[in-house]
């Protein structure tokens, strides 16, 4: 193995998997910490973790330990996955766990980058655009568990980390790979670790991605790894991939915009069941009742939770927080069980949370893959007969369910 990958979520390792697999590199995703080795042919391992939202020190913990299992596989350089809009908050983990993983490698530069220009996401002047609109106004502001209010990564990640905090502007990055190498040794001599790199076009990654070439450590969005491949000699090429046939079923859990918009055109042309948390509170509606309305519905059916911010913050007053996000979650996760049992072969999952609870109540320990079906989100193969497509709420045309379902059954 050469590139050794840890991301802080399981739909963002994912779409980390696929970037790079469309690069040419040998990509499998692995859910946690693998307890053998990979397979000899594996070029990139991506370790997905649920650490996104948990206490810091958990998450430097489950970070160190993926560290030390990618670097017995005898990979070379590591990458540090999150989202791609900077999901976190003032005492969020990204800057612990950055800094622990620099610490453990002995990284004197370590490249903070999220931009993905393939959907939306951009870096200019140290602040993170989501299009035309900055972070803070793009509506991850209401995000139920990491609102996201600053635009400048440069203060935001100065809230996080014991280090100082550098920036490579856009200026520079047009100049290409030395001239980005040669600002990320300066940054370093003026005291700065952590450096901001700005990029907003896929040339810019590619750039950054050679100006890494030596570098131990990459932070950032799966979008700064598009330039990474080059450097291990791979070249552009498409995944081996065969489709399931079967009955397949789409869960959404994500309140964000873009799932919302997908989540109404689908219920326009398809079977689509709301489920409120506080009807899984209180006990009004159970698994098995929605698996069975599900298992009887023509075309894809579609079963979410999605809702207005305003809606969500009125359930977590009621029944607080965490209690409401658990709730929702073991209702996924229990839904997927039961409909894996009852034959479902493709099924296709909306948000981080979701998709997280999917993954482990299914023991998805090794992915595998496949074609992408919107920037950002790939077909997954998860075993013999399951084929699965895991959405971060962000991603995604409006028809992406319809979409995503034609891919895995292709």
């Amino acid at each position: 193995m050469k590139l050794g990958c840890i991301g802080d979520d399981f739909t963002g390792s994912s779409d980390l998997a696929n970037t790079l697999a469309k690069q040419g590199m040998r990509t499998v995703q692995y859910t946690g910490v693998p307890a053998g080795d990979a397979a000899q042919d594996v070029e990139a391992g991506v370790i997905a973790l649920k650490s996104r939202s948990i206490a810091p020190d958990a998450a430097v913990a489950q970070s160190l330990a993926a560290l030390s299992w990618l670097k017995a596989q005898g990979c070379t350089q590591f990458f540090f996955k999150y989202c791609s809009t900077f999901d976190s908050t003032p005492d969020g983990n990204i800057g612990p766990v950055a800094d622990a993983l620099a610490d453990a490698l002995e990284a004197d530069r370590v490249i903070v980058c999220p931009a993905f220009p393939g959907t939306g996401r951009s870096v200019y002047q140290g602040h993170l655009f989501v299009s035309d609109t900055l972070l803070s106004e793009s509506g991850m502001e209401n995000h139920p568990l990491t609102p996201m209010t600053d635009p400048d990564l440069r203060r935001w990640l100065a809230l996080q980390t014991k280090h100082a905090v550098g920036h490579v502007s856009a200026q520079t990055v047009f100049q290409g790979a030395d001239a980005i190498a040669s600002a990320l040794s300066g940054e370093k001599t003026r005291g700065k670790r952590h450096i901001i790199v700005d990029a907003i076009r896929d040339e810019d990654l590619m750039e950054i991605g050679s100006a890494a070439v030596d570098l131990k450590l990459i932070t950032g969005g799966s979008g700064v790894a598009l330039g990474l491949p080059a450097n291990f000699g791979c070249t552009p090429g498409a995944p081996d991939w065969h489709g399931q046939s079967g009955q397949a079923l789409a869960l959404s859990g994500s309140c964000s915009n873009a799932t919302r918009a997908q989540v109404a055109y689908h219920a326009a042309h398809h079977p689509a069941k709301e489920i409120s948390a506080a009807d899984i509170i209180q006990g009004h509606v159970t698994p098995g009742d929605t698996l069975t309305w599900a298992m009887n519905a023509d075309g894809l059916p579609l079963v979410y939770t999605s809702a207005d911010p305003a809606t969500v913050a009125a359930v977590q007053d009621r029944f607080g927080r965490e209690i409401a996000a658990n709730a929702i979650e073991s209702f996924f996760a229990d839904l997927a069980r039961a409909a894996v049992a009852a034959g479902i072969t493709r099924m296709i999952t909306a948000g981080g949370e979701t998709s997280g609870a999917v993954i482990e109540a299914l023991d998805m320990a090794e992915l595998t893959i496949g074609p992408e079906i919107d920037p950002g989100v790939p077909a997954l193969r998860a075993g013999p007969s399951l084929v699965v497509a895991l959405k971060s709420g962000n991603f995604g045309a409006e028809d992406f369910f319809e979409k995503a379902d034609g891919v895995l059954g292709a």
